[in-house]
């Protein structure tokens, strides 16, 4: 079932760059695909027009059935709160320890504090870092800072996992852990998964729908098992 589409999206800046042009895609409920493509390729805008941080300049943008670029500014929260988003660089709370820095994603949208612990052990469990539960950041290696910003990403039961450069900071060992653990989240939650990377050794090794980007347009949509032979 088709959970993403792009219609004809065109997004141009207003410094007059243009980042991505007449794009069309389709992403399916359940999924996992990868993003690719060189730097300047368009990327980083797609996945934060999904997410409303960026609006299309023509086209239309399609997330589980609501229109993206028509939300009013006042309801992009609530798109928000159904979509979990990773980035590169972990952004925990440095004061708080693992089990607090995902318990405040629930506690910022109001969740009852009864519903809050069961929630925050079940993602950390998912993510292996039980037994880190009291332990701070700044003990934690790059590997599992981002396990715990995977755990808060998904504490919410999202339909939609957004994943920036998640690896960009790990080394290759850890970087295919957290894939990994990415893909054991998409197959057994069911969480469809967009996944932004320039590791072509890591997407050849998944065997996953991949969409290759070349100077903000569409290059190629890679079904899944097929070879990527360069991050363009």
């Amino acid at each position: 079932m088709e959970f993403i589409k792009f219609n004809g999206v065109t997004k141009q800046y207003k410094n007059g760059v243009v980042a991505i042009y007449d794009l069309n895609l389709s992403i399916e409920a359940g999924d996992f695909c990868f993003i690719i493509g060189g730097s300047g390729s368009g990327k980083s805008t797609l996945i934060k027009m999904l997410y409303r941080e960026e609006k299309p300049t023509k086209g239309e943008i399609i997330l589980g059935g609501v229109r993206v670029n028509k939300l009013r500014n006042s309801n992009v929260y609530k798109l928000r709160r159904k979509l979990g988003i990773v980035f590169q660089d972990y952004r925990l709370l440095p004061k708080c320890n693992v089990y607090e820095n995902v318990a405040f994603a629930l506690e910022a949208i109001g969740v009852k504090k009864s519903e809050i612990r069961p929630k925050v052990l079940k993602a950390i469990e998912l993510v292996g870092l039980k037994s880190k539960l009291r332990d701070y950041p700044d003990n934690l290696s790059g590997g599992e800072q981002q396990r715990v910003a995977i755990a808060r990403a998904i504490v919410n039961d999202p339909k939609l996992l957004i994943c920036d450069e998640p690896t960009g900071n790990l080394d290759p060992v850890m970087s295919k852990e957290i894939v990994e653990l990415l893909a054991t989240i998409n197959s057994k939650v069911g969480t469809t998964v967009i996944m932004v990377t320039h590791d072509k050794t890591i997407v050849n090794s998944m065997k996953k729908h991949v969409i290759a980007l070349k100077d903000g347009r569409l290059f190629k949509d890679y079904k899944e098992g097929e070879y990527i032979d360069e991050i363009l």
